[in-house]
């Protein structure tokens, strides 16, 4: 069954964008950016909603953008090609290799495991995400953690009375003192208590 990972940038404090609704902190370096082209080529579709959506329209034509470097221009010719699952109330149309959902998350990751298909189900963005994890349907967690505090903003886990227990299947950290951590969610039968 096709795995559904969750990856996002987010602050030592839990935050993906700040109360301003800034993510400058969160710009990756080339390092950083080598990182995300390597983990890009594992998603068989990317799941998104509006605003993710449209901050992301840039790298529909980025490879025009002559002041991009090859890391950039590299990832433009992974992101543009890959199947893109817009989640939005707003919309009527988007561009590129995506397509508007009909149903909520659950129906569409639902149908998407239904379907011959490889590659990872990659959600991006805190309310979408959010639907996921409440439906139990992130498979794991994807942090590149930003060394810094923001204060408030919108948060990276959905805040929500279910508790979910993880396990660090890897860390790895940057030379720009971002540090990523990647957990997968454990799962237990139903009735199964926790270990500790």
């Amino acid at each position: 069954m096709r795995s559904v990972t969750y990856s996002m940038n987010v602050s030592l404090d839990g935050y993906i964008v700040g109360p301003d609704g800034g993510f400058d902190w969160g710009g990756p370096d080339e390092d950083i950016l080598r990182f995300w082209n390597e983990d890009i080529r594992g998603v068989g579709v990317h799941l998104l909603g509006r605003r993710l959506y449209e901050t992301m329209l840039y790298w529909e034509t980025a490879d025009q953008d002559a002041s991009l470097d090859d890391t950039q221009l590299e990832w433009a010719a992974l992101w543009k090609p890959l199947p893109k699952v817009v989640f939005s109330t707003t919309l009527s149309e988007v561009q590129g290799n995506a397509r508007l959902a009909s149903g909520d998350v659950a129906e569409e990751i639902e149908r998407l495991r239904s379907e011959p298909g490889e590659g990872e189900i990659a959600i991006g963005g805190a309310t979408l995400a959010a639907e996921a994890a409440a439906a139990g349907l992130i498979d794991e967690y994807r942090t590149l953690v930003y060394p810094v505090l923001v204060g408030g903003g919108i948060p990276y886990f959905p805040r929500h009375e279910r508790r979910v227990d993880l396990e660090l299947v890897e860390t790895r950290p940057f030379s720009s003192r971002v540090v990523y951590l990647r957990h997968r969610v454990v799962r237990r039968p139903p009735g199964a208590a926790p270990h500790g």
